[in-house]
Parts: structure tokens; C-alpha cells; sequence
């Protein structure tokens, strides 16, 4: 049986992601494959490199650093998320993610990105962190407020935009059974924005297909939410998501609700433990 793993994008809201996937490592929980979005790319590598709590300890120790995430970085940058320190020097240097353990997992791990050229999702493969950074940071572009990241001779915005929910992906690969990690709660949905609208059409009028599928992102997320409902029904689908809306802006900067989300998706998921352990047939 093939195992695969889904975990949502959504900013901040991601370090809820990071308590589940640090329970995941607590009580052993191994997959066969990783689809991740935005956050959901950026926190869950260190699901595979077994590095738990480091998404929360550079997050509480640097974002109050203006080098890592400010408006003084989107000023003089072009990036709200500091490209050279946030991606780089972080990770590198001062919390430094462990590449030989995630390429010792031998777990593949695939990140989304929108090509704003065709406004259509690219899956691509992580290999090595360090020499895919661009992959990751293209993953987790927001618009508006990032620059658009160049890799592989594509241009690319954050994943969520095209494909933020890639169950259709995860089954094209031939899992048998996917957890999906999500960091909603449960009968939320997407509503039209017409504000973003605007601002997409003003600022990236010469990519009219990546205008009309961010501006309609809301449609494909909530057929993606459906979708995850019908397959958990059917057994195939195990989701886990937060019990209550997280009290937490997307480039939300307090350290205090930094904790409190990540104990949350920690603390709910050793309580949940059980139920996984039986859904991927562990008795």
C-alpha cells in the first residue's frame, strides 16, 4: 500500500501544519510521497529532514528581524518574505536544515507552482533544498507583495493560485491512500474577491491565463474541499484540519500565536493518533 501526503499552503496558518507533521515524527507515521503547497512546501521539509520544532524556532526568533520578513524587505526587495535571508542565510547559516537527512528519507517531495505564462500548476520534484531554493520560493510567491521567481527558464507565482489542494496529482501518482492536511476548518470555503481581481488585472495584465485563474482560485478550491469530503467517506482520504479558524494573519508577525497554533495541530494530532494509525491499517 502507497501512502501519499498533501499538506495545504496558507501562510502562517502552515506552523498548525508543523505541530501534525511533529507528531507524525513522534509516533514513527512514514509516507511514500509529499505533494505541498506555499507553507505547506516550506514548513514540511523538515518532516523528511526529522528536524521537529525548527519551523517554529526560526519563525519565533526571526520575524522580528526586518532582514526576514517586513514591509522594509518589500520596499527595497520587491519580496514582503526577504529572498537572501529568509531562504538563504536561515537556512544555510543560522537554523540550518539538514539535506543529507531529507535525501536519506528517500521520500520524493514535490512542490507547486503557477506558471503565470499558461496560469496552469507545475509539480516539481525536490531533490536538494539547497540547490532548489528557487522551487520553493516560487512556491510560496504571493502575489502582490513577491516578485515573480525564475526557475528553469519559467516564471512562477505561488502554487495555491493553480492547484492548492493537488489531490487529482497525488492520485495520478497511484497512492492508495492519501492524508491530506489541511489548515481550514472543516465546511470552509472560498468566496470571490473582487478586490484581488482588480489588482491581478492591473498588475499582471500581460498574463490574461494567470489573471483568470487566480481570480477565480476560489472555484477550483472549493471543488479540491469536495472532493477531499467525498474520498474521506469512501476511506481513501484521512483529513486533518484545524477544529477552529486559526486566529492568524497570513504574514502574521506575533511569536505568542506562532505557539499557540503550532501546539494546537500538535497537541490535536497525538489525540488523533489512534484514528490514523487505524485508517492506515496499523492496529
Amino acid at each position: 500500500m502507497k501512502v501519499g501526503l498533501v499538506l495545504e499552503g496558507g501562510g502562517m496558518r502552515g506552523l498548525y501544519t508543523a505541530g501534525v507533521l511533529d507528531a507524525f515524527l513522534e509516533a514513527g507515521i512514514k509516507v511514500d510521497g509529499v505533494v505541498s503547497v506555499s507553507a505547506g512546501a516550506l514548513f514540511g521539509v523538515n518532516y523528511l529532514s526529522n528536524q521537529p520544532k525548527r519551523a517554529l524556532r526560526y519563525n519565533k526568533r526571526f520575524m522580528g528581524d526586518r532582514r526576514y520578513m517586513s514591509f522594509w524587505s518589500w520596499l527595497t526587495t520587491g519580496n514582503f518574505v526577504n529572498k537572501e535571508f529568509s531562504y538563504y542565510k536561515v537556512p544555510m547559516e543560522l537554523d540550518v536544515f539538514d539535506q543529507d537527512a531529507f535525501a536519506e528519507s528517500g521520500v520524493p517531495f514535490y512542490v507547486v507552482a503557477t506558471d503565470i505564462k499558461t496560469g496552469k500548476p507545475d509539480y516539481i520534484k525536490i531533490d536538494h533544498v539547497f540547490e532548489q531554493m528557487e522551487a520553493l520560493r516560487a512556491s510560496s510567491a504571493l502575489p502582490l507583495v513577491s516578485e515573480i521567481v525564475e526557475y528553469k527558464g519559467k516564471r512562477y507565482m505561488d502554487g495555491g493560485l493553480a492547484d492548492s489542494l493537488p489531490i487529482d496529482f497525488m492520485e495520478s501518482m497511484g497512492f492508495d491512500k492519501l492524508i491530506v492536511v489541511l489548515t481550514r476548518p472543516k465546511g470552509y470555503r472560498k468566496h470571490p474577491s473582487k478586490t484581488s481581481k482588480r489588482f491581478y488585472k492591473l498588475f499582471y495584465r500581460k498574463y490574461p491565463e494567470f489573471v483568470e485563474v487566480a481570480s477565480n482560485r476560489h472555484i477550483h478550491y472549493n471543488k479540491s474541499i469536495e472532493k477531499i469530503e467525498t474520498l474521506e467517506k469512501s476511506g481513501k482520504v484521512y483529513a486533518i484540519r484545524p477544529e477552529h479558524a486559526l486566529e492568524v494573519g497570513r504574514l502574521e508577525k506575533n511569536p505568542e500565536k506562532f505557539e499557540a497554533i503550532y501546539q494546537e495541530g500538535l497537541k490535536q494530532m497525538r489525540n488523533d493518533m489512534t484514528n490514523l494509525k487505524i485508517f492506515l491499517g496499523d492496529n
